[in-house]
C-alpha cells in the first residue's frame, strides 16, 4: 500500500473505496473547459476518487483519518448514483500492518458525510454495530450536532444509522484539540458547518490533510469549490489562510479523495515542487 514518512512517522493510505462523482458537482460553478484540463471525467461527466483512509501510529498509539465507505452499506441505488466501483478493504490493509480493528485509539474525523463516515460501523442481524470498539472518535462539535440534528439539505449525507452505533465514543471540540505535540484538529466550516483539518509536525517536518475543502489537487484555485460545500465563502476563507500558512514552507498537503496523488508539496507561488502519485492500491 501507499505510504508516505513524515519525521519518523510512516502514515499509509488504506484502501476505503472508489467512487466516481459528478464532474459539476464536484467543480461546481467553474466551467467544464477549465477543470477538465487539471481533472478529466469520464464519458458519464464523472470524475473518479478514491475515499481512502490515512493509519498512523504515534507514540504507541494507533490513529486513523476517516474510514471510507464501509462495506454493504449502500443500496444498489446509492452505488449508481455515487458511481462506487469498490467498498472497503480498510481492514485488509490494517491486517496486513498487523493491527486489528480494537488496535484502534484515536480515529480523526474530519466531518461526518456518508463517504467519510460509513466505514465506522457494520452490518449485523442485530442490527449496526461499531467496527472499532477501543476508538475515541474526535470530531467537532458543530458537526456532531448536525450529524445528529440535519437540515432539509444535510439530512442527505447525515444518516441516524451512520451514528447509533458509535455515539457512546464520540468525542468533540469547539474550535482546536490538540492531541499531543505532533498532531491537532482545527475547525474550519466551508465544506459542512462542522468541517475541520487536520496538522501533523514530525520532528519539525510538517503536513496538513484540508479534508474536503482541497478535495483534489485540481482544486487549488481558492475559488475552486465543490457544489457540494455548504457554505462555498468559509471554504474560500479557510483555503485562502492556509495556502498563506503552508505554500513554500515545505508542508506535504495529504489527500483522501484524489484518485491520481497521495500527497503533494506546494512552492510559494503555488508550483507543485514535490508529488506522490498513487500506485500501490491493491
Amino acid at each position: 500500500m501507499d505510504s508516505i514518512q513524515i519525521g519518523e512517522i510512516n502514515i499509509y493510505w488504506l484502501r476505503g473505496g472508489y467512487t466516481h462523482f459528478d464532474g459539476g458537482a464536484m467543480f461546481g460553478v467553474v466551467p467544464k473547459p477549465l477543470w477538465e484540463k487539471k481533472y478529466p471525467a469520464n464519458e458519464k461527466n464523472q470524475l473518479a476518487n478514491v475515499t481512502d483512509p490515512m493509519f498512523f501510529r504515534y507514540l504507541g498509539k494507533n490513529y486513523l483519518i476517516d474510514s471510507g465507505l464501509g462495506n454493504g452499506r449502500l443500496t444498489e441505488k446509492q452505488r449508481r448514483n455515487y458511481g462506487v466501483t469498490e467498498e472497503s478493504f480498510v481492514l485488509d490493509d490494517l491486517a496486513k500492518l498487523g493491527v486489528a480493528p480494537e488496535d484502534i485509539d484515536y480515529i480523526l474525523m474530519t466531518h461526518l458525510h456518508f463517504d467519510h463516515v460509513l466505514g465506522l460501523t457494520g452490518i449485523s442481524e442485530e442490527g449496526n454495530y461499531s467496527i472499532f470498539p477501543n476508538a475515541e472518535i474526535w470530531t467537532s462539535d458543530i458537526e456532531w450536532d448536525e450529524m445528529r440534528h440535519p437540515n432539509v439539505r444535510s439530512k442527505a449525507t447525515y444518516w441516524q444509522e451512520n451514528w447509533e452505533a458509535i455515539e457512546g465514543q464520540i468525542h468533540t471540540f469547539a474550535k482546536e484539540k490538540e492531541f499531543n505535540d505532533a498532531i491537532k484538529m482545527t475547525h474550519t466550516g466551508g465544506h459542512s458547518n462542522g468541517h475541520a483539518v487536520i496538522w501533523l509536525d514530525f520532528a519539525g517536518e510538517k503536513a496538513i490533510h484540508m479534508a474536503d475543502i482541497f478535495p483534489t489537487f485540481a482544486h487549488q484555485n481558492v475559488l475552486w469549490v465543490t457544489a457540494y460545500d455548504d457554505y462555498p465563502m468559509t471554504s474560500i476563507s479557510a483555503k485562502q489562510e492556509i495556502f498563506q500558512q503552508t505554500f513554500g514552507k515545505n508542508y506535504w498537503f495529504l489527500s483522501y479523495h484524489d484518485a491520481r496523488f497521495r500527497a503533494v508539496k506546494i512552492g510559494e507561488n503555488g508550483e507543485i515542487t514535490s508529488e506522490l502519485k498513487i500506485k500501490n492500491r491493491n
